[in-house]
């Protein structure tokens, strides 16, 4: 990576404390708790709230594992360094192209949902115009320093805190009757067809969906590289993983399903909506769609920012264009921000010209990639924790190694083999092996690429005619 000035560096390194701690905080809550929990319960029924808890431990644990890594050696690319060091060039090279990819397909994707939002208050605007200017105003953002990307994250997070705490808040009150004309009752966990209404194997199935509701948590661990105090904000970002998952989705869910039957949630309608006309809070419907907007705009920002450093750090590496990690006088990999832009702009395009084939596949191909990364987290710890503890370098350490991050690694391993055996699911996977193999053959490509231009340098040196090295490698 090309050395920066001692100003570039000042501000590359200039997120907060506090904003790395906001971005652990909010950066798991999004649109697949707000309104992706109403699919979860209608499928597993009350014991929805079990699945969040088992798919929960097993996000925090993965979590742990990758800031026992990352505190032992804060790295720009965070898990893909990781995976470079433990199983060499090829598995840093897939593992950072297939999370980019995961990040700028769901970049176009929320920009999609962000313009739809906002074409619902002012329908005389296009979505495809309104899902640019919000990618327009992300990027522009971006572009500007470090600090601001921080800054917005720090205010789009604290949203996200403050309304699920509300929520809490008066859902628990509800349930504890200290509302007049509460019909809140914990016999709503068994008289609707009983605890699981579907069998007790929907408490698994549901891992699928639940898990894809839980990304993000990681970018907190690429953000904090450029923080002040790398190893600190890491360790403090892992630390409040397990309490966050536990109070924003296990507790709100089970407040949920006990607040009223079930069976009165709709698959696609906010279960945090139903619930608050339950109570009776007037204008709970438009309340919670400015917060799903702030939610969209979060995830808009935090993907642009992680899609840009990841390929700034690939390039670092010869495995991007090198012009893509040189930074601006701000510290912003400029060129690296607005390549990632591109594609999600395209996505937008795409949306909407083929929203149902090519727009549709670019989805269901970046659909378990981050299943992938995850995967390659739990094995990369598993490898470099011999070493690290050998050079006394781990200052914050994995539970139970080696036998609760195999427990973790399996389980990863499970959750693919369930999309593998899920008829509605199986396409996504294919088509995201599918996306694996090209990178893979990508990487191959390159390392021909490589290997030719050595050795015709090393021929040029050797002082062989012009003529001769042209018609060899003709």
């Amino acid at each position: 990576m090309p050395i920066q000035t001692e100003h570039e560096q000042r501000f590359i390194n200039t997120l907060k404390t506090r904003h790395i701690s906001m971005l652990a905080l909010g950066g798991v809550i999004g649109a697949g708790l707000f309104v992706g929990s109403s699919a979860v319960i209608a499928s597993t029924g009350p014991g929805a709230f079990i699945t969040y808890l088992i798919t929960g431990i097993m996000v925090a644990l993965i979590m742990r594992m990758l800031g026992e890594m990352a505190a032992a050696r804060p790295l720009k690319g965070s898990f893909v360094e990781y995976a470079r060091l433990a199983f060499g060039n090829a598995a840093g090279f897939a593992t950072g192209w297939l999370y980019w990819y995961f990040w700028v397909i769901v970049v176009g994707f929320e920009a999609v949902v962000g313009g739809q939002i906002i074409h619902g208050w002012t329908p005389e605007l296009p979505v495809w115009l309104i899902s640019l200017g919000l990618m327009i105003l992300m990027t522009s953002l971006n572009l500007l320093s470090v600090r601001s990307f921080g800054e917005a994250e720090y205010w789009f997070a604290g949203i996200k805190v403050v309304a699920i705490v509300i929520f809490l808040l008066v859902a628990g009150a509800y349930v504890l009757h200290l509302f007049p004309h509460s019909t809140a009752n914990f016999s709503n966990l068994t008289s609707q067809g009983g605890f699981f209404p579907h069998g007790a194997g929907t408490l698994f199935t549901g891992v699928v969906t639940v898990i894809f509701s839980m990304t993000g948590v990681e970018v907190a661990t690429i953000a904090a590289a450029e923080s002040e105090h790398p190893a600190e904000n890491i360790r403090k970002a892992v630390n409040t993983v397990m309490v966050r998952i536990l109070v924003f989705f296990v507790l709100a869910t089970f407040l949920i399903v006990v607040a009223q039957p079930w069976t009165d949630v709709v698959p696609g309608k906010s279960a945090f909506v139903t619930t608050f006309d339950k109570i009776g809070i007037p204008g709970s419907g438009t309340m919670l769609t400015i917060v799903i907007l702030v939610a969209v705009l979060s995830v808009l920002n935090a993907g642009l920012y992680t899609s840009s450093r990841l390929l700034a750090v690939l390039s670092s590496n010869g495995e991007a264009p090198a012009w893509m990690a040189q930074r601006s006088k701000r510290g912003v990999p400029s060129l690296a921000v607005i390549t990632s832009t591109l594609v999600g702009y395209a996505a937008v395009v795409i949306a909407a010209l083929w929203p149902d084939t090519v727009f549709l596949f670019l989805l269901n191909s970046s659909g378990a990639v981050f299943l992938f990364v995850y995967l390659m987290i739990c094995l990369s710890q598993l490898k470099l924790r011999k070493t690290w503890e050998h050079e006394g370098t781990l200052k914050f350490r994995m539970w139970g190694h080696p036998w609760i991050p195999l427990l973790v690694t399996a389980s990863v391993i499970a959750v693919l083999v369930s999309m593998a055996v899920d008829a509605d699911k199986r396409l996504s996977l294919l088509q995201s092996i599918l996306a694996l193999m090209v990178i893979l053959t990508s990487y191959a490509v390159l390392l021909f690429a490589r290997s030719r231009s050595q050795r015709r340098t090393r021929e040029i040196r050797a002082g062989r005619p012009k003529a001769a090295i042209s018609h060899r490698t003709l």
